[in-house]
């Protein structure tokens, strides 16, 4: 047998085989010290105990240890997991979460930890996600606007925090896309200068960020280059210049890199 060594269980205490009660799986080469183990405190050693027995996974729904109790989320039948749903530590409702099938995942939506609310966002589609686009947290929100359909995108431009603006000025239709042009974030204008079409960037000539501005004369018809020609940065007015004059700027772009 194996030196027990570091093999300890949740409460810190030494892993012993005698006396367990599943010590027939160890005869049956369907555990092992060090590896796979249901009482040792490592949730990969638990993983494959139950990976090698999932036939006993059952009988630990109500484990004291949480990572046994979400190990034993991944392995029971899609049936015992109600009783889980709401267990109180998050990581064995994660472990439910991605699991559950739609109609119980809904009800998943209002749990109280953002990580569960993220695996949540993460497997919702189309209008079940409506209701997490005002997440109190943020990330939640930023999983959702990266997995929501086009058309609910609009109602999230106006979000608070700037990824997810972001977010939405990558993916909204371009129909949508000009009010983005005066958001606060600069990273977000950045983004809605590179994919307006042409003849939509005369709006964002003045923008106070030179990186914007940039875009702008590199992309912009020629007939609205002449303002930026007189730019203050001198990278805008280059391109501006050497657009104007038929000439293309060079091929190193002052945002690469």
């Amino acid at each position: 047998m194996s030196d027990l060594g570091d093999a300890l269980d949740w409460l810190g205490r030494p892993v012993s085989c005698d006396g367990c009660a599943h010590r027939q799986q160890l005869a049956d080469s369907r555990c092992e010290p060090l590896k796979a183990c249901v009482h040792d405190r490592y949730a990969k050693r638990i993983d494959r105990f139950f990976t090698w027995n999932p036939d006993l996974a059952t009988e630990f729904l109500d484990h004291p240890y949480f990572e046994v109790r979400a190990v034993v989320a991944r392995h029971v039948p899609i049936f015992h997991l109600p009783r889980l749903m709401a267990d109180p530590d998050e990581t064995v409702r994660a472990s439910v979460a991605r699991r559950v099938p739609r109609r119980l995942l809904l009800k998943m939506r209002g749990d109280s930890d953002r990580e569960v609310r993220i695996v949540v966002a993460s497997r919702l589609e189309d209008a079940d996600l409506a209701p997490m686009m005002r997440d109190p947290d943020y990330s939640v929100r930023l999983r959702v606007a990266r997995s929501a359909p086009d058309g609910m995108l609009p109602a999230m431009m106006r979000d608070e925090d700037p990824e997810v603006r972001l977010e939405v000025a990558r993916r909204v239709g371009l129909d949508w896309l000009m009010p983005l042009a005066w958001d606060d974030s600069s990273r977000v204008r950045l983004h809605v200068a590179q994919r307006l079409p042409p003849e939509r960037l005369a709006a964002l000539i003045n923008d106070p960020d030179w990186c914007v501005r940039f875009v702008v004369a590199s992309r912009i018809p020629p007939e609205h280059l002449h303002p930026l020609t007189l730019d203050a940065v001198e990278e805008v007015r280059t391109v501006a210049t050497e657009r104007l004059a038929g000439f293309p700027a060079g091929n190193d772009h002052p945002l690469d890199g």
